[in-house]
C-alpha cells in the first residue's frame, strides 16, 4: 500500500486547489536549487550587524549616562564635605524634607544667617549639613533635589500705608 502525500491529502480533503498547490511544488523546487526569493544568508548577517552595532550603542549611552550620574554625585558630596559648617547649639532649626518635619541644632547665628538665606540645609546620605548659599547654588545646578531648605534673600521693602512699619518683628520670634 502506497502512502498518500499531504498535498494529495489537503486536495482530497478540499482544505487546497491544485494552482497553490503547484506554486507550492514551485517554491520547494527553487529552493532546492539554491533560488530563494527572501534575503539572502550575506543581507541576513548584515542585517544582524548593524542590530548588533545599534544595541552596543546603546548600550555604551546608558554606561556614559551611569558613569556621568556617579561622576555629579561624587562632586556634590565633595562640595558638601569641603565647605560644610560645623554646627552646634542648642536652637532647633526645623524644615520639611520627603513631607517629614525634621530638626537640626544650630546656633543662634546660624539660625539668624538661615532665616536670611544666608546658609542652607543640603542633604548628605542620610543626613543633612549646613553650607553657604553660594555652595548651595552650584549643588542646585548639579542636582536640586539634594537642596532642602534655602531660603530666598528678599530685601524686605515697607509700604509706605502700613500701620506697622514702626514696629519692627523681632529675629529672635519663634513660632
Amino acid at each position: 500500500m502506497m502512502a498518500i502525500s499531504l498535498k494529495d491529502q489537503l486536495l482530497k480533503a478540499g482544505l487546497a486547489d491544485a494552482k497553490k498547490a503547484r506554486q507550492a511544488d514551485h517554491a520547494r523546487r527553487q529552493a532546492a536549487k539554491g533560488r530563494v526569493d527572501g534575503p539572502t544568508a550575506a543581507e541576513l548577517a548584515q542585517q544582524a550587524r548593524v542590530e548588533q552595532a545599534e544595541r552596543d550603542r546603546e548600550a555604551n549611552r546608558q554606561i556614559q549616562l551611569a558613569q556621568q550620574e556617579k561622576a555629579i554625585a561624587a562632586q556634590i558630596r565633595q562640595l558638601i564635605e569641603v565647605h560644610r559648617i560645623v554646627r552646634g547649639g542648642d536652637v532647633a532649626w526645623q524644615f520639611v524634607d520627603a513631607r517629614k518635619v525634621k530638626k537640626l541644632l544650630v546656633s543662634g547665628v546660624q539660625q539668624d544667617q538661615l532665616v536670611r538665606g544666608v546658609l542652607a540645609v543640603v542633604r548628605l546620605g542620610e543626613g543633612y549639613e549646613l553650607v553657604p548659599a553660594a555652595i548651595a547654588g552650584k549643588i542646585a545646578q548639579r542636582d536640586a533635589a539634594c537642596i532642602v531648605c534655602l531660603n530666598e534673600r528678599s530685601t524686605t521693602t515697607v509700604a509706605e500705608d502700613d500701620p506697622y512699619a514702626d514696629y519692627p518683628i523681632p529675629d529672635d520670634l519663634m513660632w
